[in-house]
């Protein structure tokens, strides 16, 4: 099937959802006839295409539905319950849409669970392509999410949803970042955009600038030999200044609403990094100033690790470490930064010796090969030093 159409069948098949949902199908059921219609599509497409593609898959999987409610004995009282046939009209697919962004997310889901079901659902995805982005083998993927189709298909769908709770599942999607055929970076971006233009809201627009900005800085993030290079080391030519540009006039419209929230404030922080030539000209002030707004709004110890960094640049090492010192020393990378100021502040013996610790703690490989390069490094001058 040509690529084309199978990016719009992906488009397609949240507002499809959404629209057997609403008609009185159970999430799970409505899910599967969706599915159906979507392979009948592969199928039929190539050599018939509609003229109205929406409108055909929305024909076709309420007729999946219903074809399957009446062969199952268990559920023939919703059969009687359903109403024949309506035409095939959409229900407004903005508002749809929103209303399944908001079930995918449903409080009652695991993280893990709510994010399988938003790639699956809104997203389009295979459970294939799901559980090798994920790292987990498709049977595990599969009854991860039956499980979360069958917790939320008793929850009712008009009810307001969380918005938050949905930033915060499209959040973890941009965070895994790439694996497999499925780049879910680009993909949390895509349906981050899908889900402003559904809703008017500050805190959606704050995350979609939050996420252009961090994703314009991805192709200078990892060397050729795919070892990780910090932020002041970057290459700022490799930066994408169109995307760094799109994310800053959103986040700017989404400021001067004056409904600051943690995204935007997020994203502010990403902003100046982004707007500073070299690393030396980053304004650490005004970042320490915005994680000082961030930690009041989330209270997160992990803003505050990354305040003790900022703080660093900006009134010194010791300063930094003196921020630091308040912080629970078992927060993921409270090592790493501890590493990471001690040798601004010329104590290397130190700094080598917690980098070499902060390796074994680290959570991924590229992190601990970065950490144990970073120790190797300081012994080897050291040792150099200790040679003269």
């Amino acid at each position: 099937m040509p690529q084309m159409d199978e990016a719009l069948l992906r488009s397609l098949t949240p507002n499809v959802l959404a629209v057997l949902v609403r008609r009185g199908a159970d999430f799970a059921a409505a899910e599967d006839a969706v599915q159906d219609a979507l392979v009948e599509a592969v199928r039929v497409w190539p050599a018939d295409p509609p003229r109205d593609a929406k409108g055909w898959l929305i024909t076709v999987a309420w007729r999946k539905f219903l074809d399957a409610t009446r062969a199952d004995a268990a559920r023939r009282r919703r059969e009687e319950s359903v109403d024949e046939e309506p035409a095939p009209e959409p229900a407004p697919a903005a508002d749809d849409t929103l209303q399944l962004y908001f079930l995918c997310a449903h409080p009652s889901l695991t993280p893990s669970s709510a994010v399988a079901l938003t790639l699956r659902a809104v997203g389009g995805l295979t459970t294939r392509q799901i559980a090798q982005a994920y790292l987990v083998p498709e049977a595990t993927m599969a009854q991860r999410i039956s499980r979360a189709k069958r917790t939320v298909s008793g929850v009712r769908f008009d009810r307001p949803g969380d918005v938050a709770t949905v930033l915060r599942v499209l959040y973890l999607v941009f965070n895994e970042g790439y694996s497999g055929d499925v780049d879910l970076a680009a993909e949390a971006i895509r349906l981050t955009r899908q889900l402003a233009s559904a809703i008017d809201h500050p805190e959606v627009a704050g995350l979609l600038a939050l996420m252009l900005l961090h994703h314009a800085r991805r192709a200078a993030r990892t060397a050729p030999d795919g070892s990780l290079v910090p932020l002041a080391e970057q290459d700022r030519g490799r930066w994408d200044t169109k995307a760094i540009a799109e994310g800053v006039e959103i986040l700017q419209a989404a400021l001067a609403r004056d409904q600051l929230g943690e995204f935007q404030a997020q994203a502010a922080i990403a902003a100046l990094h982004a707007d500073a030539p070299t690393a030396g000209e980053t304004d650490w002030v005004q970042i320490v100033e915005w994680y000082d707004e961030l930690a009041r709004l989330t209270d997160n110890p992990v803003v505050r690790l990354n305040r003790a960094v900022a703080v660093g640049e900006a009134d010194g090492p010791r300063a930094g470490l003196a921020a630091l010192a308040a912080l629970d020393d078992s927060l993921p990378r409270h090592t790493a930064v501890a590493a990471y100021l001690h040798e601004r502040d010329g104590d290397l013996t130190t700094a080598a010796r917690l980098y070499a610790e902060a390796a074994q703690k680290a959570s991924n490989l590229s992190e601990r090969n970065h950490l144990t390069r970073q120790a190797a490094r300081l012994n080897a001058d050291l040792n150099a030093r200790r040679g003269r």
